[in-house]
């Protein structure tokens, strides 16, 4: 299986994106506090990864734990957060909201959207929380820059979300379904075969990175072992 997936790996620092990056990541997600599942980095901790690696950098828009935006001032803090991000020099970006009723909140989304003028971005695993995911796709069909899902098909992980995943994965280029499927959350070397066998072509790490736990850096050695059966071999 010739090379082509995209490798995901979760970087919290710049020590975990240089390993990430050595291991063969094509790609970083940049958090902090996984305690809360992943908020928004300090501008000073993007400029330094961004300084550190050269490969490309989705800054997660999430100021608190949950999948709510929260009220205005939590929207306006929101914005603020993304403008700064943007002035330092983020141009890819992660985030998704729901509403009180698992629908996605599509108001804030566009706010968030127009703030980053054109830059890609992922709708993350709040897509997992939806009420009705397919509706969720089809309401945000079309906004500008959202090229992929972060999923697991179910908020219980991969393991039961396989066969959702794999049902979406081939309904590419359906209307809600023309974005890239990025697969993480409880995700394990041994799912990655069959996944790829229905075409998916695109994987997301960070627990997986970490054989010492949340409290030790990313290993370049996980991450090349995953990089290697990614790649088929």
């Amino acid at each position: 299986m010739s090379r082509g997936a995209v490798l995901e790996v979760i970087a919290l620092g710049v020590e975990d994106a240089v390993a990430a990056r050595d291991g063969g990541a094509d790609r970083l997600e940049l958090v902090t506090d996984m305690a809360a599942d992943g908020l928004t980095p300090a501008v000073e901790t993007f400029a330094g990864i961004r300084a550190a690696v050269d490969i490309p950098l989705r800054v997660m828009l999430r100021l608190t734990d949950g999948f709510g935006a929260g009220d205005g001032r939590a929207v306006d803090a929101l914005l603020r957060a993304a403008r700064e991000l943007r002035g330092a020099g983020a141009d890819e970006f992660v985030f998704g909201f729901l509403d009180a009723d698992g629908a996605v909140d599509h108001a804030v989304v566009k706010q968030v959207v127009a703030e980053l003028d054109g830059c890609r971005w992922t709708f993350h695993r709040a897509i997992d929380r939806a009420v009705d995911r397919d509706a969720l796709r089809r309401e945000l069909h079309g906004l500008p820059g959202l090229d992929t899902y972060l999923t697991a098909g179910s908020a219980a992980g991969v393991d039961d979300g396989l066969p959702r995943l794999l049902a979406e994965a081939a309904r590419r280029g359906e209307p809600g379904y023309e974005q890239r499927l990025l697969v993480g959350g409880g995700l394990r070397l041994e799912h990655v075969a069959r996944l790829r066998a229905a075409g998916v072509d695109a994987f997301h790490i960070g627990g997986a990175a970490r054989p010492g736990g949340w409290g030790a850096p990313v290993s370049a050695g996980a991450v090349a072992e995953w990089r290697g059966v990614v790649d088929g071999g």
